[in-house]
């Protein structure tokens, strides 16, 4: 079992640039699977809980006056890029806070340190902690500096945000039928792994994968998007070629990739 040396804690209010109260942190990283192993102590459960709504509060409080153009679905979907388990994950392996979080023996055995929902709910726990000892303004801080060019990127991630929000709605312009999503799990409830087929109109269209349900289903989702966006603009091209693809005095422009 792992243990929050003053010293380990110190190291990490120094990574996350604010003062949160050392105990309240401590409280933050406390994985169950640690308290349960250590008599029952609390849980960053609670704290956890509160600061996914703080969170949610500050990044769509951001997008309203930053995208005043964007109507709300585009909002919802910027806000679901960057505050997903896998987007908040990663923010959380930036400051190395797989190092920190309190695990029991089992989990440390089987890489809790490096599950995505791990290390996500830890950091809406921290976050929580933040707003409960130090106020929303400094919560706020904390939010944009972690979440900052998550927001910067969202902006320009066009069907990326959602793939199977994206994927819906490429199917209902199209008169196509609703995706459905088949999913299989595979190995142990430590270490499960999933695999996703889209099936739209009877056909298989997509398959992803992934340690969570929701991942291998977005998978799937862009693959089909994809395939289905992606064969129309070959026949819109092959259909009414434009004159950079036609004429050698229009350079092509690599910028797009």
């Amino acid at each position: 079992m792992r243990h929050a040396a003053p010293g380990r804690v110190s190291a990490l209010v120094k990574r996350l640039g604010v003062e949160i109260d050392p105990e309240m942190l401590v409280l933050a990283l406390t994985h169950r699977s640690f308290a349960y192993e250590a008599g029952g102590i609390p849980t960053n459960e609670r704290l956890e809980f509160l600061g996914d709504s703080v969170l949610g509060v500050v990044v769509t409080d951001r997008l309203y006056r930053d995208h005043p153009e964007s109507p709300e679905g585009e909002l919802a979907k910027m806000r679901a890029s960057c505050v997903s388990q896998r987007a908040l994950a990663e923010v959380a392996r930036e400051i190395g806070l797989g190092d920190y979080v309190l695990l029991g023996k089992g989990e440390v055995t089987t890489g809790g340190a490096e599950k995505d929902s791990i290390l996500c709910d830890a950091l809406e726990a921290i976050i929580g902690g933040v707003y409960l000892s130090l106020g929303l303004d400094s919560a706020r801080d904390l939010i944009l500096r972690l979440v900052g060019p998550s927001l910067k990127r969202a902006a320009g991630s066009g069907a990326g945000l959602d793939w199977k929000t994206s994927l819906q709605e490429a199917c209902a312009e199209r008169g196509l039928g609703n995706p459905r999503y088949e999913v299989s799990g595979d190995g142990p409830d430590h270490a499960r792994s999933f695999s996703a087929t889209v099936v739209i109109d009877e056909e298989p269209r997509g398959t992803g994968s992934g340690t969570a349900k929701k991942h291998a289903e977005q998978d799937a989702a862009r693959m089909a998007y994809e395939a289905i966006v992606g064969i129309e603009s070959e026949q819109a091209s092959v259909d009414d070629p434009s004159p950079a693809l036609t004429d050698p005095s229009h350079p092509s422009d690599c910028s797009h990739g």
